[in-house]
């Protein structure tokens, strides 16, 4: 493994590598922004009123006393 790092500088390998994950990562974020399913900015409101409404029904209320 040793003399892989004597072919390639071990600073410029590794910022390569970090340029290479953060373009990756914008672009997969990217992707997902354009669909209609995953856009957390402009995708649907979330309907969590009848969430909780099926939650609470079966939860007791009334203090422990």
């Amino acid at each position: 493994m040793w003399r892989v790092w004597l072919m390639f500088d071990p600073r410029k390998a590794l910022v390569a590598l970090s340029v290479f994950l953060f373009t990756l990562a914008i672009l997969i974020h990217f992707i997902l922004l354009s669909t209609e399913r995953f856009n957390w900015l402009e995708g649907r409101p979330l309907t969590t009123s009848s969430i909780e409404h099926s939650i609470s029904e079966g939860v007791d209320l009334r203090l422990i006393g």
